[in-house]
This record gives structure tokens, C-alpha cells and sequence, in this order.
């Protein structure tokens, strides 16, 4: 059973990571599986009630692959540390089959409390380098937690994570059965809003009539509640200065003054 494990372990790096060449390289040269193997030996130990003997091998390997794994986490088959540098995985973590982390990812704690404190993370999930996933909740499978996203809710399965703190977007067509490592696929959900509230606001101002670019600055600044004053320092025949929805995704220049 252990050795079927490691072996699926090694079999995640040749079907994810496009550079790995044979099965001798990436056992020789991929540190995130290092770390992986030295877990599994750590959790062994933790498992059996030698609690120093798993923390010491799970120091060794920290110092030794950078990646961080705190031997009392349960981590199932087929996990993946691509690249593996600055990887922190709590005590209480649990990782489900197939999950894919890059660099740089944090599964942690928020709470000085014993028990359950760090995430569970469903199968097939993949976390982009940097991302941060903090609290105990649970993370549904055949999710994608952008890069550099901060995490502190639970997530649905078949979603994808983005932005600080992280904004959840549920996928309108699942993937099948299997990681998602399109990284590149990242809606933007906030600027989304953005972008459409300053769509509907050109619309309406051309359907009422209403350039405001043409009307004067004045009157427009509230005083504390009590009614508006003038701009002084302006002119009533000065231009308003709005701001108007990108076009192919590109803002223009004129609206910001550069």
C-alpha cells in the first residue's frame, strides 16, 4: 500500500509537469517529490506514536527541499509540489487525491485553539504559487485557487479562486475528473463589475442626454450633509472628468491623465 502510494506520487509528476523526462529523473531531481516521500516516512513515524522522530525527519526534509509539511497533515496519493520552494502544510491539513501545488503555498492556521485549525482540500485541486489558504473549511474538488490568491472561506467544488481576499467564481462548465493546470484562465470579478457598472452609465447618459463631459464643475462637492457648495478653484465652464468603460479590455489614456 505504501509503495503503490510513493509510486502514484512519482506518476503525478510525469503526467503534470511536462519537463519531467523518465522516472529515474524526476526521483533523483524533483525536490517537491523529496518532500513528498519524506512526509510519508514523518507521518508513518507521527502515525505510530514516535511524534519527535516524525518532526525531526519532517525538519530534515525542510532543510533540506524547502518545502515545510508538518508530519500530523493527511495527505492522500498522487500530491504534487511542483517546484516546491517556501510550501508550508499545517498539523491539521488534509489533501485530497490529485492535488497540485506550486511554490511558495501556504495551507494554514488562523486559530491558537487545539484541533481542527488548517484547510481540507478536495481532490483533483490545484493551487497557484503564492496562495495562501487559511482557516478550517473546506476547499471542493476540481478547484483552482488562482496565484497569490488569499483563501479565508470555504470554496464550492468546481470553482475558481482569485484575488485578496479571495473571490470565489463557480465554473458554469466542470471539468472532467482530473487537475486543472490552466493557470491562465483567471476571471477577474471585480473589475468585471466594474467594467460593466461604467458600461450601463455611458448607455444611459447617451439615452437621456446627458454628456456629462460637456456640463460644469460646480455644486458638486458635499459639505458635511448640509446641502452642496461650489468648486472654487475651478471654473463653471471646466469640463467633469469621468472616467469610461475600457474597450477590449484596455483603458484609455485620456481618462486617467498620463
Amino acid at each position: 500500500m505504501w509503495l503503490k502510494t510513493i509510486n502514484n506520487d512519482i506518476q503525478s509528476v510525469l503526467q503534470r509537469d511536462p519537463a519531467a523526462r523518465n522516472y529515474l529523473e524526476v526521483l533523483l531531481c524533483y525536490p517537491g517529490l523529496h518532500a513528498v516521500l519524506g512526509y510519508r516516512a514523518a507521518h508513518w513515524f507521527w502515525k505510530h506514536h514516535f511524534k519527535l522522530a516524525g518532526r525531526l525527519i519532517s525538519q530534515l526534509v525542510r532543510y533540506l527541499t524547502g518545502v515545510e509539511i508538518h508530519p500530523g497533515a493527511s495527505i492522500d496519493s498522487g500530491f504534487f509540489i511542483d517546484h516546491g520552494m517556501g510550501v508550508v502544510i499545517g498539523e491539521t491539513a488534509e489533501v485530497g487525491k490529485n492535488v497540485t501545488l506550486y511554490n511558495d503555498v501556504t495551507l494554514g492556521g488562523v486559530s491558537l485553539e487545539k484541533g481542527k485549525r488548517h484547510p481540507t482540500i478536495g481532490n483533483n485541486v490545484v493551487i497557484g504559487t503564492g496562495a495562501k489558504i487559511l482557516g478550517a473549511f473546506t476547499v471542493g474538488e476540481n478547484s483552482r485557487i488562482g496565484a497569490n490568491a488569499v483563501v479565508v472561506k470555504p470554496v464550492p467544488p468546481n470553482s475558481v479562486v482569485v484575488g485578496v481576499p479571495g473571490q470565489v467564481v463557480i465554473r458554469s462548465r466542470p471539468l472532467p475528473n482530473e487537475p486543472d493546470l490552466h493557470h491562465d484562465r483567471l476571471p477577474d470579478a471585480i473589475s468585471a463589475a466594474v467594467n460593466d457598472l461604467l458600461s450601463r452609465m455611458d448607455k444611459l447618459e447617451k439615452t437621456v442626454h446627458i454628456p456629462l463631459q460637456e456640463q460644469p464643475v460646480w455644486a458638486v462637492i458635499e459639505n458635511n450633509g448640509n446641502g452642496y457648495l461650489p468648486v472654487d478653484h475651478l471654473s463653471e465652464s471646466a469640463p467633469v472628468k469621468i472616467i469610461h468603460s475600457p474597450e477590449n479590455g484596455v483603458w484609455h489614456e485620456e481618462d486617467f491623465m498620463i
